[in-house]
């Protein structure tokens, strides 16, 4: 299984940075987790991520905010419509494909779904912006199985003692208390940017 960071705040050289977030999941199939602000910037970097569009299955957006869903139609039309859309409006956690699940949509007033990846390390866990809480996020998750790492954007979270266990913790995007993070835990944490390859 492989993620490629496609949207992100920071890029890396020849790559464009944006606020928003985008991260490709390959595996049996590849799936696009959320699109950025822009489709012309999302496009870009995954052209020259040598990423074929065409060959996407699905989109799953994590939340209704101009941040993650923006590239949405640009990146359908250059997809020729092929891929599925997935929008965060079921409850109940399900499985997307073999291996990669929906947390189901979490949270009050922002509804907001995250993946997790099912490895052999153990679950990764795909957040967009994290509005109801990475510590709820987590707890809705852990039950099925032991949680191996985080990548996304955390916004305000602070609890960062919920992270001890985690084995590798990547946030981006919105994440506020990102340096904080770095520092608690310099041996887990991870640089994320448009260009980083998490590879499990």
């Amino acid at each position: 299984m492989k993620l490629i960071i496609v949207y992100d705040n920071e890029a890396k050289n020849g790559l464009k940075p944006d606020w928003g977030f985008s991260c490709l999941v390959e595996d049996t199939k590849k799936i696009l987790f959320d699109t950025g602000a822009d489709s012309e910037i999302l496009l870009y970097n995954m052209k020259k991520l040598n990423i074929n569009l065409e060959d996407i299955d699905i989109v799953v957006l994590s939340h209704n905010h101009w941040d993650h869903t923006g590239g949405l139609d640009g990146f359908l039309k250059a997809n020729k419509n092929k891929a599925k859309v997935i929008w965060p409006d079921k409850k109940e956690s399900f499985k997307i494909i073999k291996g990669i699940y929906s947390t189901g949509a979490l949270g009050i007033f922002i509804k907001e779904q995250s993946l997790f990846l099912k490895t052999k390390k153990g679950l990764i866990v795909l957040v967009g912006c994290s509005h109801p809480g990475v510590d709820k996020i987590l707890n809705s998750v852990k039950k099925y199985g032991k949680i191996y790492g985080i990548i996304g954007g955390f916004h305000g979270f602070s609890k960062l003692e919920k992270l001890k266990d985690i084995e590798l913790i990547a946030p981006c995007h919105c994440t506020q208390f990102k340096e904080e993070i770095k520092e608690k835990y310099p041996e887990t944490y991870k640089e994320i940017k448009v260009g980083s390859i998490i590879e499990i």
